[in-house]
C-alpha cells in the first residue's frame, strides 16, 4: 500500500518511517507536517494508507478528515485518547496512542491490509464519512495480561467490563472465571484494545459494548452489573449507543 504520514513533530514522522521500513508492505509517497500541503498530496497523488495526527496548528486530524471528500483509509497517531471515539465515528482503520508500541502498529497494519483486500468485493465507503455499520470486530484478537506470576492469554470476547483501582487494573471476564488484577493503568490498557469495541464509561470504567444489555439515567447494566457513567463521559456515550 502506498501511505503519507501526516504530523507536525519530525520525531513522531522518524518513529513511523522506521516502523514501515521493518515491515516493507507499505510504501511511503510523502511525509508532511502542514496538514494543508498534505490535503494537495492527497487529492493529487494515489494513496491508499495515511497516518494522521490529531493536534496539529492549523488544522487537525479530525477537521482534515472531514474536509476531503474521499480520503484513503487512515490511521490516526496521536498523542491524546480522548479523541479516540471521534476517530472511530469517522470509521478510522485504528487509532494509536503515542508513544506507540510496535506490536500495536502491526495490529493497524493488519486491519489496513484487510481493508486493503476487501475492497474490491465489499461496497465502497469513504473512510472520511460517518458510518451507520459497527467498527469491525476482531472476535479471534486476544491480549496477554500479567496476573499471578504469569501472562495470561485473555481473549477480548471474554472481558465484560474493566475497573480500575489506583495503579492496579481489575479485569472482569463472562466466562465465570475470576477476575484478573493487574499492576497497569487505563493508558496501559487502553493502547492494547480495539476502541470500536469497547467504550470507556467512567474515569474508573471501560466496558464492553456487546455486554450492555440497558442503560439507566446514570448507569449501564451489564449481565445485571451496575457500571456508573461518569458525567464528562455521559455525552460520548449516549453518542456511541446512538441514544
Amino acid at each position: 500500500m502506498k501511505c503519507i504520514i501526516i504530523d507536525d513533530e519530525p520525531l513522531a514522522i522518524d518513529v513511523l518511517e522506521s516502523y514501515i521500513e521493518k515491515i516493507g508492505s507499505l510504501e511511503i509517497v510523502s511525509k508532511c507536517t502542514n496538514p494543508i500541503e498534505a490535503i494537495n498530496i492527497i487529492n493529487k497523488e494515489e494513496v491508499d494508507l495515511v497516518f494522521l495526527d490529531i493536534e496539529m496548528p492549523n488544522l487537525t486530524g479530525i477537521e482534515l478528515v472531514k474536509s476531503i471528500d474521499k480520503l484513503p483509509q487512515f490511521i490516526f497517531t496521536t498523542a491524546y485518547p480522548q479523541y479516540a471515539l471521534q476517530g472511530f465515528d469517522l470509521n478510522a482503520t485504528d487509532y494509536l496512542v503515542k508513544p506507540i508500541p510496535f506490536h500495536r502498529f502491526l495490529k493497524a497494519i493488519s486491519r489496513a491490509n484487510e481493508r486493503h483486500e476487501n475492497k474490491r468485493t465489499q461496497p465502497e465507503t469513504e473512510p472520511g464519512s460517518v458510518s451507520n455499520n459497527h467498527p469491525p470486530v476482531y472476535e479471534e484478537d486476544f491480549i496477554f495480561i500479567k496476573a499471578d506470576y504469569e501472562n495470561v492469554k485473555v481473549y477480548l470476547k471474554d472481558i465484560c467490563y474493566i475497573e480500575g483501582l489506583k495503579d492496579y487494573i481489575k479485569i472482569h471476564l463472562n466466562t465465570g472465571s475470576k477476575p484478573l488484577l493487574t499492576l497497569s493503568n487505563f493508558k496501559g490498557i487502553l493502547d492494547k484494545l480495539p476502541s470500536g469495541k469497547f467504550l470507556r464509561v467512567h474515569r474508573s470504567y471501560v466496558v464492553n459494548i456487546e455486554y450492555i444489555t440497558a442503560l439507566q439515567k446514570s448507569r449501564l447494566i451489564l449481565n445485571n452489573t451496575k457500571i456508573p457513567i461518569g458525567n464528562t463521559y455521559r455525552k460520548e456515550v449516549l453518542k456511541r449507543l446512538k441514544l
